[in-house]
């Protein structure tokens, strides 16, 4: 930076940001993902792609139960290369094959397709089925999921990916949603339909549910924050007395009950399956 003219009482300035010993960002771009992401590019190892959780970033997937203290930028670089991971960037050694490198807002990124393979190294099952929904839905095919694993069958999260792809469901309209649906799958339960449109003996709509077994005529609902506003809430209050008075039974959580007492909700969910 002082080769490029800047003084150290600049650089020093309330309105600069230090990412690292050698990048700075004005504190109004800080915030930005693509002015962070470019500029830990410009200092990043030849060859440096953007990937994993930063590409996930990029690709507008959002990651459930996710650390979101470390806002380091993550890229992978050839295999060959000595730099290390530091402050503003986490480096993975990861040959990227040209056809896995796309642009977006100019960056190169990993593809799709290649990110939730990356993402299957790091992530919870939970968490990677929420992306494989979101990745479904309209950034790449099932085939295309399948075909990295093809690429690479061994190491690290192939398992996990081999065992969540078939899962995947790009009907699913929150991640939260798709974390609870994994709780369930994952217990053995029977796999719920996604986004049900529920139905009175006339066929007229009655509402639409997150999960539901309509055997069973049981439904399940994540309510996320956005429920708590109130003309949400009155709605909700609304469509749950249309559902409970056709007979069916609501069950409803949050992340607090999810994450917090996931045998609880289980125990709940069975219970209502089995009366």
């Amino acid at each position: 930076m002082l080769e490029a003219g800047l003084s150290v009482e600049e650089l020093r300035h309330p309105q600069v940001v230090r990412l690292s010993r050698d990048t700075y960002l004005p504190r109004a771009l800080s915030g930005q993902l693509v002015s962070r992401l470019a500029a830990v590019l410009l200092t990043a190892p030849p060859g440096a792609v953007v990937s994993h959780l930063s590409a996930a970033d990029l690709w507008g997937l959002q990651i459930p139960l996710r650390d979101r203290s470390d806002e380091r930028i993550h890229l992978s670089i050839p295999g060959t290369s000595r730099a290390e991971s530091r402050v503003d960037r986490r480096l993975y050694r990861s040959d990227v094959a040209g056809d896995d490198v796309l642009r977006r807002a100019s960056l190169p990124v990993t593809s799709p397709a290649r990110t939730w393979r990356d993402l299957a190294a790091i992530l919870e099952p939970q968490a990677l089925l929420a992306a494989t929904d979101q990745v479904l839905n309209g950034l790449a095919s099932r085939a295309e999921l399948g075909e990295q694993l093809a690429r690479r069958p061994t190491g690290r999260g192939c398992a996990r990916a081999r065992a969540v792809l078939p899962l995947g469901d790009a009907r699913a309209e929150s991640p939260m949603e798709s974390v609870v649906r994994w709780l369930v799958l994952h217990a053995g339960l029977p796999a719920p339909d996604v986004q049900y449109d529920v139905r009175d003996p006339a066929r007229a709509f009655l509402a639409r549910a997150d999960l539901a077994w309509p055997e069973s005529r049981v439904i399940v609902e994540f309510d996320g924050d956005v429920h708590r506003e109130r003309d949400v809430f009155v709605r909700d209050l609304r469509r749950q007395n249309r559902l409970v008075a056709a007979g069916w039974t609501v069950l409803r959580f949050t992340s607090a009950d999810v994450l917090g007492r996931p045998d609880d909700v289980l125990a709940e969910i069975r219970r209502a399956l089995r009366a």
